[in-house]
C-alpha cells in the first residue's frame, strides 16, 4: 500500500470539504458549523473510495461530486435549488482550475525531479498552494457577491449559465490534458503529458478562466445593483405619485375649506332671516344643506395636517373593508419644519406594510397610530398585528422611512414582539430650514 498516495489523497479531500463547506456558507449568508463539514467530508471520501474501487468514469466521479455538494447546499443549509446549484457549480469550479493551474505547473517542474523525498515534498507543497489559491478566490467570491444578491432565481441563473460554460470548458481541458482527474488524485501530474509547452499554454488558458469568472462576477454584481436601483426608481416614482395626488387633493379641500369659510356669514345672514321670520321648516331644510356641505369638507381622521388627513382617510378605509380596526391618536405640530412629502413617504408606506401584515393573519386585525412630541423631537409610533414567522429584512418601504428619519437627524426602529409589529419614527422637528440655511451660511 503507498501510504504517502493515500495520505495525501486524504489531506486533500479533507481540504476541499473544509474550503468548500467555507465558501458555499459565505455565499449564501448561512452559519457555519462543524455539523455540515463532517458528513460533507465522509461523503467525499466515499465517493473517493468507490471510484477507485470500482474505476467510475471520470464524468460520473466529477458528477457525482457535484449532486453531494448541491445536496449539502439543499438539505444541510437549506438554500433554494437555484442558489445550491449555483454554489455547488462554483465551488467545484475554482477548485478544479485551482488544482488545474498548478497540475500545469507541476507538469513542467516535476518530469526534472529525481530525487523521491524531494518530489514528495512537492507534491504536498502544489497540494496545499493549490488549497490556498482555492481559499483566496473564494475568498473573493463571497466579497464580490452578497448573498441577497444571488437570493432571487432569475438572478442566480445569470450567473449560474455563465459558470456552468466556464466549469464544462475546465472538464474538457482536463479530460483532454490528463490522465486522470487532479481534483480526485493528486499525484496525477507525475502522469501528465511530458509536452512542456503544451501545459505552459493550459497554464495560461486557466489563468485567463480564472480571470473570466472574475470579471463575469463583476459585470453580475452591477447587473444586481442596477436591477435594485431601479426596482427601487420605479417604487420611488410609484409613491411620488401617489404622494403628489395626497398633496394636489389637501390642497383643494383646503381651497374648498377657504371658500366655505368665506361663504359662511352669508349662510348664516340666510339661516337667521329664516328663523327670525319664523320659517322654521326652510330653516331647518337650510341647517341640513350646510352640515352636509361641511361633512363633505371634513376629514375621518383630524391631524392637523391636511396632507396626513387625507392619507389616513384613504389608507384606513381600505384597512377597514378588510376587517381592520383603525385607532388614531395623532396631533401633529402646525408648524414643525417637516416637509408634506416627507410625511407623505413615512405615512404610505408604513401602512400599506400595516395593511398587508394584517392581511395575512386570521382573527383580530387592528392597526393603530400615535404620536407625541419628546422636547425637541416627535416621535410617530405605528403598530398593527401580523404573523408569527421572523422579521423579514427591511424592504424599500423600510428604507424609504429610515433615509426621511436619517434627514431630519432622527431614527427609525422596528420590532416584533408576541404577534404585533412596531414602528417607530423619531423626528427633530427643531430643524427648520430656516435655521438650517443660517448655519450652513
Amino acid at each position: 500500500m503507498d501510504y504517502f498516495s493515500t495520505g495525501l489523497n486524504i489531506f486533500s479531500l479533507a481540504g476541499l470539504s473544509a474550503v468548500h463547506i467555507y465558501f458555499c456558507t459565505g455565499l449564501t449568508g448561512r452559519k457555519r458549523r462543524a455539523g455540515y463539514f463532517v458528513p460533507y467530508m465522509l461523503l467525499f471520501c466515499l465517493l473517493d473510495w468507490i471510484a477507485n474501487k470500482f474505476s467510475l468514469p471520470w464524468a460520473v466521479t466529477i458528477g457525482a461530486g457535484l449532486f453531494i455538494l448541491y445536496g449539502v447546499n439543499r438539505f444541510f443549509l437549506g438554500n433554494r435549488p437555484w442558489v445550491s446549484w449555483a454554489a455547488a457549480i462554483l465551488a467545484n469550479y475554482i477548485s478544479q482550475i485551482s488544482f488545474g493551474l498548478m497540475n500545469s505547473v507541476e507538469a513542467v517542474l516535476f518530469p526534472h525531479v529525481t530525487d523521491l523525498m524531494l518530489l514528495r515534498a512537492m507534491l504536498i507543497a502544489a497540494t496545499a498552494v493549490s488549497l490556498a489559491v482555492s481559499a483566496a478566490c473564494y475568498g473573493a467570491v463571497i466579497k464580490s457577491i452578497a448573498p441577497e444578491e444571488i437570493g432571487s432565481a432569475a438572478n442566480a441563473l445569470c450567473l449560474l449559465i455563465p459558470v456552468l460554460f466556464f466549469f464544462t470548458a475546465e472538464l474538457y481541458i482536463m479530460q483532454t490534458s490528463y490522465t486522470r482527474a487532479v481534483f480526485y488524485d493528486v499525484l496525477s501530474p507525475v502522469l501528465l503529458l511530458e509536452n512542456a509547452g503544451k501545459h505552459t499554454a493550459l497554464l495560461v488558458l486557466q489563468a485567463l478562466g480564472l480571470g473570466a469568472l472574475f470579471c463575469t462576477l463583476y459585470a453580475y454584481r452591477h447587473l444586481c445593483r442596477s436591477l435594485r436601483e431601479k426596482a427601487k426608481m420605479q417604487s420611488l416614482a410609484q409613491a411620488v405619485q401617489a404622494q403628489k395626488r395626497y398633496v394636489a387633493e389637501a390642497q383643494m379641500r383646503w381651497e374648498q375649506t377657504k371658500a366655505f369659510r368665506h361663504d359662511i356669514k352669508n349662510h348664516l345672514s340666510v339661516l337667521r332671516g329664516l328663523l327670525n321670520s319664523g320659517r322654521v321648516h326652510e330653516g331647518k331644510a337650510y341647517l341640513q344643506k350646510l352640515e352636509t356641505a361641511s361633512a363633505l369638507l371634513s376629514f375621518p381622521y383630524q391631524t392637523g395636517n391636511p396632507v396626513v388627513d387625507i392619507l389616513l382617510g384613504e389608507k384606513l378605509e381600505m384597512a377597514k373593508a378588510d376587517g381592520i380596526a383603525a385607532d388614531v391618536s395623532l396631533l401633529l405640530p402646525s408648524s414643525w419644519g417637516i416637509d408634506d412629502f416627507d410625511l407623505c413617504v413615512i405615512f404610505a408606506n408604513a401602512l400599506d406594510n400595516a395593511i398587508c401584515a394584517c392581511q395575512s393573519v386570521e382573527g383580530e386585525k387592528s392597526i393603530r397610530i400615535g404620536g407625541e412630541r419628546q422636547g425637541d423631537f416627535y416621535m410617530l409610533a405605528f403598530e398593527n398585528t401580523c404573523s408569527e414567522e421572523p422579521l423579514p429584512p427591511a424592504g424599500i418601504g423600510l428604507s424609504n422611512i429610515k433615509a426621511v428619519a436619517e434627514k431630519y437627524c432622527g431614527a427609525m426602529l422596528a420590532e416584533k414582539k408576541e404577534g404585533r409589529f412596531s414602528l417607530s419614527v423619531l423626528l427633530n422637528i427643531s430643524l427648520h430650514p430656516e435655521s438650517i440655511s443660517i448655519q450652513i451660511s
